[in-house]
């Protein structure tokens, strides 16, 4: 290499660095709107009336999904949301096949034998009665419904997982590597299926499902009722998006 390349090169590496060092860098944050997917615009309420529910019985999946829904509606939606008690589905398919059947309420299946999601298709009926949906809706003046299905059991896994691990060499300094380990862990998932139902018709409008677990080293104690919220918040953002446009918020990095 000759020296003029040398000066040749040094010049534009001076040049390069004095160029980045006159780069300036923008953080920004944006907003993404997401349409909604239902027009709720026929409605002006809107009644989360109860769930098809089963799973653990550490927490009342049916009263906290109810109240949670509401909760988020009545600060997120434009709907006016209707308190009224809850009502248990299993309950209300179990009065309508013994009524059908002419025996007492009692000795048709009841939510005792709702123990996995296998068991909560049985009631999946109620759905698409119409008759029930429309009566239903009239006693509300017309609203929109939101039911459905929740299913939230304690699940146990086992695997290989990655755990970011402190580490010192010899002379002491200090290092993150990742290490992975076979390892026992429980946790919960939960299930909802949630139905939008016209109470004007009684017809079904719009259903959508999910499914979030969350998992623990096998040592740790967490409370049923607190992974459950845990987990219904992963799944709130998109059960509020199909009644209403939302807006995702991100960051993006610009350089001038």
């Amino acid at each position: 290499m000759t020296a003029r390349s040398v000066v040749a090169i040094a010049s534009l590496s001076l040049a390069l660095a004095a160029s980045s060092a006159c780069l300036s860098f923008y953080e920004i944050g944006i907003e993404t709107p997401i349409q909604a997917k239902l027009d709720t615009s026929p409605f002006q309420r809107v009644l989360v009336l109860g769930f098809v529910s089963g799973g653990t019985k550490d927490v009342d999946v049916n009263s906290e999904t109810v109240r949670l829904l509401r909760s988020q509606l009545r600060t997120k939606s434009n709907l006016k949301v209707i308190d009224s008690d809850v009502v248990s589905l299993v309950d209300v398919v179990d009065k309508l096949k013994a009524n059908v059947a002419n025996q007492p309420a009692g000795a048709a299946p009841g939510k005792e034998d709702v123990k996995s999601e296998k068991d909560l298709e049985a009631y999946d009926s109620i759905f698409a009665d119409v008759a029930y949906w429309k009566k239903l809706g009239e006693e509300y003046q017309n609203p929109l419904i939101v039911t459905g299905v929740v299913y939230f059991a304690d699940i146990n896994k086992s695997g290989i997982v990655e755990r970011p691990t402190e580490v010192y060499d010899a002379l002491g300094k200090r290092s993150v590597v990742s290490v992975r380990q076979w390892m026992d862990r429980k946790g919960y998932a939960i299930a909802p299926k949630f139905v939008f139902i016209d109470g004007r018709t009684g017809t079904q409008l719009y259903t959508d499902s999910y499914r979030e677990e969350t998992l623990y080293s096998s040592t740790q104690n967490t409370p049923a009722l607190s992974s459950y919220f845990e987990l219904m918040d992963r799944l709130v953002p998109g059960f509020l998006n199909t009644l209403s446009s939302q807006k995702i918020k991100s960051t993006r990095v610009l350089l001038k």
